[in-house]
């Protein structure tokens, strides 16, 4: 053997001593340090049932992956089992319960309830769950009394499960409600999975099982809950510079930062400190405090921190609806000139959602949908108002917030969430809807409903071409603007909100007239107050069915406390739904929130009409006693339809005289029903005596 072989030899012989003495330390710190041994306890959910590759898929393999080498996580999920030991196949039975005791974990992560909800269980056991699920965590605790347990707040169900209405829905709330008072008695910690996944249905193809993203997303979950990383101090994108921030009322600033990290919040010379809790999240509430400012706000933990600089405290507005409120500016009559004149006011401060994508008659890319799936499609920041921020900012809520600034001289704050051709099944919550009578129908098949405009569904299929799955998701889908804007924004409090929507709902005025009360109340609610609601009624266009959905607007007004509308059929165009006369709407929103919010006395919409009696030839149309009408430039007045007993519709003469509208009754009628501006496009022009409309309106004769 040559000098070079040798050498080699000797080489080889002294590596593979190295490896082994390397293995060898390895397997002695393993002894004196072994891997933390964690037991994914549960159902189908746990187990991986229908993911591809489930043994990589699946959360418990997902956790491994998160959490490293120092931890062994071994999966003890049973498809179907129920947490009930009456149950129609309990975990307690199961091979896999043995298997999780036998392991002797240091953790267990327990996941179990959803299989309770079926009918041959929860109606029967109910009453066993809390003392079952006790039991099942006395089993961990003998096998292991150091054990640390989380049970988990259940994952979705979603309303297109095929026991969902019959009773899943109800039973699965019962369970939720009773997981957190489980843990409490037991000495558990609790994981929450309900959160997370309970604005993607995308990633439940069978509405209960999570696809592999959804798995990540467990897996993500329960890691941050045990290594308490949550990413390091955060705000809510609505915390930014030159925000307004709410008068007058507690004033709290929240956000993430990792578990029992101290935060310290330094704001107009108060300093306030909190700790995170075990879900990294932080809150503080400064007491209510006067308008004025700039201020800046400094957030601080050990390692970081945020400062927010130009600060207003005064009243913030939410502006909501679809495209009329998100009319630009620098597009409406005048704007131009506004822009260029009058577009810069200090203590008006614009946070404009901008859309990911318009809701065009366009192909959306995988890149968009994938983000539209993910609930990226609004998003911005701050601005102070200038001739650049104002121009495509809403022009409706511009002037409204313009006219308020400078009657009150107090800051104003404008948060503009705003999609174009939305429906308002877009802007109420998930539960809600769930729990509607009536709209819960719409939540799994709402391409396909007829309660959703055929527009909104059409448009829907032309964005989603390129979608690969059926559980796409889109702008006008029930709950979506709700989730990926307004949940955002519920825990900052504001002052009032205005609202321009209801073309994209025009095809059905019933169900809108049940749907604008719940979705206010379900808003409210949410805020945890009673705030004003201002809506704009829809305007004059040649579309048959707007004139009796104006006139719906008027009456359901009266059904919502501390709401008003404010009408703009004068402004309309025949042919074009987005009119540019956006201004004179915008300050007669205003006016109503002068007069109803600020109790300014002024004058801020025309009387609606009481009654009618008729003395032979003529009807009168009585209005309240104040009320001073005049028809438009005192042109003819113009507007009015008598019915007659047979449904003809017949156009009539008429005049004005104080608070009364005199018609005239053409010989041998026989009248049942009074129109006004109950034509799509109204020439109608009846006003009060400073030049604000009358609304739509219909009243039988007396």
């Amino acid at each position: 053997m040559n000098y070079s072989a040798v050498k080699a030899m000797k080489l080889k012989q002294r590596f593979s001593r190295l490896i082994l003495f390397m293995c060898l330390l390895q397997v002695n710190v393993y002894a004196q340090n072994p891997a933390i041994k964690i037991a994914c306890v549960g159902n189908s959910v746990t187990y991986g049932y229908g993911l591809t590759n489930r043994e990589q898929e699946c959360y418990p393999a997902r956790l491994q992956q998160f959490l490293g080498q120092k931890y062994q996580v071994e999966n003890f999920g049973h498809s179907g089992a129920t947490l009930l030991k009456k149950g129609h196949n309990p975990y307690y039975k199961t091979s896999e319960f043995k298997d999780a005791i036998a392991f002797n974990p240091d953790i267990a992560i327990i996941h179990l309830g959803l299989n309770d909800t079926d009918p041959r269980d929860w109606p029967d056991h109910k009453e066993d769950f809390e003392a079952d699920y006790s039991s099942l965590i006395s089993e961990f605790k003998k096998s292991n009394p150091s054990i640390n347990i989380y049970i988990c707040r259940l994952t979705p169900i979603f309303s297109g499960h095929s026991r969902f209405k019959s009773g899943t829905r109800d039973w699965y709330w019962q369970i939720q409600a009773l997981i957190p008072t489980i843990a409490k008695a037991n000495k558990t910690g609790v994981i929450d999975l309900h959160e997370p996944l309970y604005n993607r249905p995308d990633l439940f193809a069978d509405n209960l099982h999570p696809n592999k993203e959804g798995a990540e997303i467990i897996a993500r979950t329960i890691y941050r809950a045990l290594s308490g990383n949550y990413g390091g101090l955060k705000l809510p994108e609505v915390f930014a510079n030159h925000m307004v921030l709410q008068r007058d009322q507690p004033l709290p600033v929240y956000g993430t930062a990792n578990a029992g990290e101290s935060v310290t919040i330094t704001f107009h010379h108060q300093v306030l400190k909190t700790t995170t809790n075990d879900r990294g999240v932080w809150k503080v509430i400064f007491p209510p405090m006067k308008y004025g400012g700039p201020f800046e706000m400094k957030i601080a933990t050990t390692g970081s921190t945020i400062v927010l600089n130009d600060l207003l405290i005064g009243d913030v507005w939410l502006c909501s609806g679809q495209s009329n409120m998100a009319f630009p500016l620098k597009r409406s009559a005048g704007g131009k000139d506004e822009i260029n004149v009058g577009g810069t006011h200090p203590s008006l401060r614009l946070y404009q959602l901008n859309v990911l994508k318009e809701t065009d008659a366009v192909a959306w890319d995988t890149t968009v949908l994938r983000k539209v799936n993910q609930l990226k499609y609004l998003s911005g920041t701050w601005k102070a108002t200038d001739n650049i921020s104002s121009a495509d900012f809403s022009a409706v809520a511009y002037y409204f917030g313009k006219k308020i600034n400078a009657d009150k001289h107090i800051p104003i704050g404008l948060i503009q969430v705003a999609v174009g051709g939305s429906p308002i099944e877009s802007w109420i919550d998930r539960f809600t809807m769930e729990h509607d009578p009536i709209m819960a129908d719409m939540l799994n098949n709402w391409r396909k409903s007829d309660f959703i405009m055929k527009f909104c569904r059409d448009r829907a299929d032309t964005n989603l071409a390129n979608a690969r799955s059926v559980l796409q998701r889109h702008p006008y889908e029930p709950c979506y603007n709700y989730e990926a804007g307004i949940a955002a924004l519920i825990s900052f409090p504001i002052k009032g909100a205005i609202w321009y929507q209801g073309e994209s709902n025009a095809h059905n005025l019933e169900l809108y007239a049940h749907e604008l009360p719940v979705m206010v109340n379900s808003w409210r609610q949410k805020w945890g107050s009673n705030f004003p609601f201002y809506f704009v009624q829809l305007s004059s266009i040649d579309r048959p069915s707007w004139p009796a959905f104006r006139n719906m607007e008027r009456l359901v007004q009266q059904q919502i406390p501390n709401c008003k509308m404010a009408v703009s059929m004068d402004m309309g165009d025949s042919l074009n739904v987005h009119y540019t006369h956006k201004k004179e709407v915008g300050e007669r929103l205003a006016l109503l929130a002068l007069r109803y919010t600020y109790k300014k006395n002024i004058v801020a919409e025309a009387a609606q009409a009481l009654y009618t009696r008729q003395n032979k030839n003529t009807i009168t149309v009585a209005f309240p006693s104040l009320s001073q009408l005049k028809t438009l430039n005192d042109q003819p007045l113009k507007g009015f339809e008598l019915v007659n007993t047979t449904g003809e519709r017949i156009t009539v003469s008429g005049s004005v005289k104080k608070n009364t509208v005199l018609l005239n009754v053409p010989t041998g009628e026989q009248i049942k029903t009074i129109y006004y501006a109950m034509q799509p496009f109204t020439r109608g022009n009846l006003v009060n005596s400073t030049g604000l409309p009358v609304s739509t309106f219909t009243l039988p004769l007396n």
